[in-house]
């Protein structure tokens, strides 16, 4: 739900935990323990019918009812495939991972990547899980989407072709955690196919929470092996790919042994001394668990024969595996993408590591109010959501010499896979971030945006899941604004900023909005008023804040002030400086609002002075009070009967707050 009721149940879940890899939101509201003890209890194996072994579950095109591909699939549980299936065979490992028939190799780069970090591998895929006891046929993965993470149930019924897998398996053949673990996540996203094309950084995304960037390596920074050092010692997860320039060229095999069009997992970067000169090197690993390079340090080249015997014992490992090393000049040369994604500090728990300091902003693109297009449109840019941020400390170890401060921004739009079957495409999304020193608690308009150019900006709109770009920026203030490229484009999205020192993102608190709201009405001489008082200032913030943290950001604070000059048009048609109650109801008409006379003079009695008159502050108290009961009661009058029934749930706990029926007089708002 979007209305306020909605949000305070979301408000009240997020205090709780919920949505945490911890306390994981249940997909299908289904809950795994529950389902796992009925189906033990009753003597049956689970069979889940939201997600049925059948055509619906594999696509709606190629792999789609009437398709040639699923011809001959038959779904089967892995204690028909093989004697003695396992859930995972002494520990999860790069080998358990063979891509099938889908065309997921960015998925299988993620998954294979996700075994380097045993800890990270049980945040998706819980312990506990088995064929042998307590076996039920259901299994259960988690996974992050835009902010949450989400537990999905299933069934271990898996897609087969003669007696084979058609999808994703293990080497041995009767290992079946990452064909369980692909499952779930085509649940997830609607049906297997959903899963065809992609990048390995949003498995890696969903697998972890944290943010990806990625590098064109034919521009690569003279920096890069040390950012990938980095980034290997901050936990983070890569892959790469070579460019196929053409579908003919897919997953075609190059002389040496690479393939093309294909995602790779980078798991290593290390230095060797080689005839007098250090050699960068980094580790690959194909996910099909065969086919390597066969170039210099490759697993049999001769190179290895001539450096240091520690060296060698600590690198060399010789086996047809998909995994191998090679010259990271080579690699430059090879490869035409590298993909890090970078881990939120709760993902991480070893103390020799780093930690990125990390922050998310969600956000709407609505047309009509804040779908301004990109800077082509410059009469409404200014209306996109603006987030403010505050660099002070520059980095301790800067890769180019600048004092600079490093940021991560990512722009995600939601949802992409799911939306795949109805039709619906990607919106181009990009972002622009302005430096301005100033306040940065106001929304900035055309004055400011248009006159001055932007510091930064993710490059190219692009019609992907996310555009991520690392920044090196000076200490300062900044304003961040999302946008799809072509104005009134619906969509909702996720922007994350991740910093290597901590920032201030700015937003307001209930007494710096007391602030800032006295300070504009300090500005009308003509409106009477002793200022914004403290519980009005807090209806406010209940009303508008979207992420529950008790603080409005820019985009918030936009609506707000959108708001207030709506109500300043409605107040004080006498020209007297307040509201007389008689000008009360036609006020509130126009605000939106039709009451009845007993509601009226209930409105009266609460806000109105000895005069009878109205300030500006008890007026907007009024109408904010007014919104939330209006909005609230029509979450909770989902048969649409005019009538509502209260318990101590469905209100959460909001004691502070009025329960309000809207065909009685009797209320608390009231006073009935």
């Amino acid at each position: 739900m979007t209305s306020i009721a909605g949000k305070l149940a979301r408000q009240n879940e997020r205090a709780e935990g919920m949505g945490t890899n911890k306390n994981a939101v249940k997909f299908c509201n289904q809950d795994y323990s529950t389902l796992k003890t009925q189906c033990l209890q009753k003597g049956r194996l689970f069979e889940d019918d939201t997600f049925p072994a059948g055509s619906s579950s594999l696509g709606f095109n190629i792999l789609g009812p009437n398709s040639s591909e699923t011809q001959g699939v038959v779904w089967k549980r892995p204690k028909e495939l093989c004697k003695n299936p396992c859930f995972i065979d002494n520990g999860a490992t790069r080998t358990d991972i063979c891509q099938g028939q889908l065309g997921d190799c960015w998925l299988m780069a993620a998954i294979a990547s996700l075994t380097l970090d045993q800890e990270i591998l049980a945040r998706v895929v819980p312990p506990g899980q088995s064929f042998q006891e307590n076996y039920a046929g259901i299994f259960h993965f988690q996974f992050w989407q835009f902010g949450d993470w989400i537990d999905v149930v299933i069934d271990d019924k898996l897609p087969t072709r003669n007696g084979k897998l058609v999808f994703v398996h293990s080497s041995q053949g009767s290992e079946f955690w990452s064909a369980l673990l692909e499952k779930a996540y085509a649940k997830l996203n609607g049906c297997y196919e959903a899963l065809s094309g992609g990048s390995a950084t949003e498995g890696f995304e969903d697998f972890t929470g944290g943010i990806s960037e990625k590098y064109e390596l034919k521009n690569a920074p003279s920096y890069l092996f040390k950012v990938i050092q980095r980034a290997l010692q901050l936990g983070s997860l890569l892959a790469c790919a070579i460019e196929a320039r053409s579908s003919n060229e897919r997953e075609a095999i190059t002389p040496l042994k690479l393939v093309k069009g294909h995602a790779y997992s980078l798991t290593a970067a290390e230095e060797v001394h080689y005839q007098g000169k250090t050699v960068e090197l980094v580790r690959l690993r194909n996910p099909w668990g065969n086919v390597e390079w066969t170039g210099p340090w490759s697993d049999s080249s001769g190179e290895w024969n001539r450096i240091l015997p520690e060296e060698k014992a600590k690198l060399v490992n010789v086996a047809e595996d998909g995994e191998f090393w090679m010259a990271f000049s080579d690699f430059l040369q090879s490869f035409a993408t590298l993909e890090i994604c970078n881990l939120t500090p709760d993902t991480l728990t070893s103390d020799k590591l780093s930690y990125w300091n990390h922050y998310q902003f969600s956000g709407q693109w609505k047309v009509g109010s804040t779908a301004g297009g990109c800077l082509n449109f410059p009469a409404t840019f200014c209306s996109n959501p603006q987030y403010a941020i505050k660099l002070e400390d520059v980095d301790d170890d800067p890769f180019d010499g600048e004092d600079r401060c490093t940021l991560l921004v990512g722009l995600m739009q939601k949802d992409g896979r799911k939306q795949k079957k109805l039709g619906i495409e990607l919106n181009y999304i990009g972002f622009t971030i302005f430096k301005f020193k100033g306040r940065t608690d106001v929304h900035l308009g055309q004055e400011v945006l248009l006159r001055n150019s932007p510091v930064a900006r993710n490059g190219s709109f692009i019609n992907a899941r996310e555009a991520c770009t690392r920044f090196h920026l000076p200490p300062g203030e900044y304003i961040i604004i999302p946008s799809t490229f072509d104005a009134n484009m619906q969509g909702s999205f996720l922007l994350r900023v991740f910093t290597e020192k901590q920032a201030i993102k700015s937003e307001v608190s209930v007494f710096q909005l007391i602030q800032v709201l006295n300070n504009i009405l300090s500005r009308r001489s003509k409106i009477k008023t002793a200022g914004f008082s403290l519980n009005t200032c807090r209806d406010i913030v209940s009303l508008l804040d979207k992420d529950g943290n008790g603080k409005l950001n820019l985009e918030e604070l936009h609506v707000l002030w959108q708001k207030i000059q709506k109500y300043l048009v409605n107040v004080d048609t006498d020209n007297s400086g307040t509201m007389s109650t008689h000008e009360m109801r036609e006020a509130l008409a126009k605000a939106g609002f039709q009451v009845n006379n007993a509601v009226l003079q209930a409105i009266v009695s609460r806000y109105a002075g000895p005069d009878f008159s109205i300030n500006f502050d008890s007026f907007v108290s009024c109408l904010i009070r007014l919104e939330m009961l209006y909005k609230m009661f029509t979450a909770l009058d989902g048969k649409k009967t005019g009538k509502i029934e209260l318990d101590m749930l469905k209100v959460g706990l909001q004691l502070d707050r009025p329960a309000f029926c809207m065909r009685s007089s009797r209320c608390r708002l009231c006073k009935g």
